[in-house]
């Protein structure tokens, strides 16, 4: 039995390079970056002092006050994306509450307000009675499901950097098992405190250029040293076509494949070669039903560590081929930092985005070439091209591997 075709009708977005998804395109395109100086706390004293914090975000011009104060940070940016992207969808909840589901994606869940209240309790504070529900994953899909009146299935994934991706491929698995007939991809991610920042930079995963914040996160560049930690929320409304067709619904693009796969090789640095997520790129054109040379354009995780972007690199090159033959490639990140969980869906966004617009969107700062690195990396300025489909890869801590594919929408 052919599997039911699904689609995307509604998406939302909140960066540190616009809120809302016009504007964060826009941002992409024109080359511009949201890393600077942490002004969230004192960072003086840190090993790294820059970060993609949100700009411009006051979460009462989205949310009453009231319910704003019982949500951490990457809750607020959950939601406001999910408002967008539901009012994008002009999807009426009622009278099928029960057949909307949500799916969401975050890494560190509130581990802000953890640290927070931690250095509040040592220094002789209560601990309130809002701690715990701020601090749960769930209650990310949770506020949304009561704000709208959402009664499907609801779902929490953490699986890292690849959450994001997660969403939407568990959102298509209930989709096409029947269990819903909409549901709601949703990522968000706030881990801008002291001990995440300290725990990171010990690490040595973040870029130390504190002097040259714009230019720290370089992905695919010979000189980058590290990502840089960024902020968000992303969401995505995905339909079976049926679904979306019956009840007059723009169709932004399908979900034509998704695929999951673990490197099982550490639980912090990459497969050296790519194989897991090379596998994993190939599961997803498996399940598109499509060949490699049908990908227009891949978003890469490109992070800057000098690991995973060779990595990734072979990874694409073991399932595309060479320069010759690889689609071109670019890692938005250089411009919104990593979002983590976040990321999956944002980044899918943009996939979205550069097959409506025929242009892909730019790798910024790449200016010194890599010999481990030697794709077509889209550097530095957005680049018009006609493509009908896109791959998004989310690749996480835990050798976590997430890809999909979306294209564009002919009845």
């Amino acid at each position: 039995m052919k599997e039911k075709t699904l689609v995307i009708t509604g998406m939302g977005a909140v960066t540190p390079i616009g809120i809302g998804v016009s504007a964060y395109w826009e941002a992409l395109v024109s080359g511009h970056c949201g890393i600077g100086r942490i002004t969230r706390f004192d960072a003086s004293e840190l090993p790294v002092q820059i970060a993609a914090e949100l700009k411009g975000f006051d979460p009462a011009d989205h949310m009453p006050k009231t319910l704003a104060r019982t949500m951490d940070p990457f809750m607020q940016f959950a939601f406001v994306a999910a408002q967008e992207a539901l009012e994008d969808s002009g999807l009426a909840i009622e009278p099928e509450a029960e057949r909307i589901g949500i799916v969401m994606g975050t890494a560190m869940d509130g581990v802000t307000t953890v640290a927070q209240t931690q250095a509040a309790y040592d220094a002789g504070h209560r601990v309130g009675p809002r701690f715990v529900p701020m601090t749960i994953g769930n209650i990310a899909a949770a506020q949304i499901a009561i704000a709208r009146g959402i009664r499907g299935p609801s779902l929490t994934l953490n699986t890292a950097c690849s959450a994001g991706g997660d969403a939407i491929m568990t959102a298509a698995m209930l989709l096409r098992a029947g269990e819903a007939d909409a549901v709601l991809a949703v990522g968000g991610e706030s881990i801008l405190c002291p001990i995440v920042v300290s725990g990171l930079s010990q690490a040595k995963a973040l870029s130390r250029r504190n002097d040259d914040p714009e230019t720290a996160c370089r992905p695919f560049d010979a000189e980058r040293d590290g990502f840089v930690i960024g902020e968000g929320g992303g969401a995505l409304l995905i339909e079976t076509e049926e679904h979306a067709l019956a009840r007059g619904a723009h169709i932004h693009a399908v979900l034509a494949g998704y695929a999951n796969t673990s490197d099982a090789h550490h639980v912090t640095a990459p497969c050296p070669d790519g194989a897991g997520a090379a596998r994993c790129m190939r599961r997803a054109l498996e399940k598109a039903g499509m060949q490699p040379s049908d990908i227009g354009y891949i978003n890469a995780h490109g992070t800057s560590t000098p690991l995973g972007d060779k990595a990734e690199t072979l990874a694409v090159k073991s399932v595309f081929g060479g320069r010759e033959s690889a689609p071109p490639m670019s890692s938005t990140k250089s411009a919104t930092g990593h979002l983590m969980g976040a990321g999956g869906l944002t980044e899918t966004i943009a996939c979205i985005k550069a097959i409506q617009t025929g242009t892909l969107p730019p790798t910024l700062h790449l200016h010194t070439p890599d010999p481990d690195c030697d794709l077509d990396y889209v550097p530095n300025t957005a680049r018009p091209a006609k493509i009908s489909a896109a791959m998004s890869n989310s690749l996480g801590f835990g050798g976590q591997n997430s890809s999909i594919i979306v294209s564009n929408y002919q009845k």
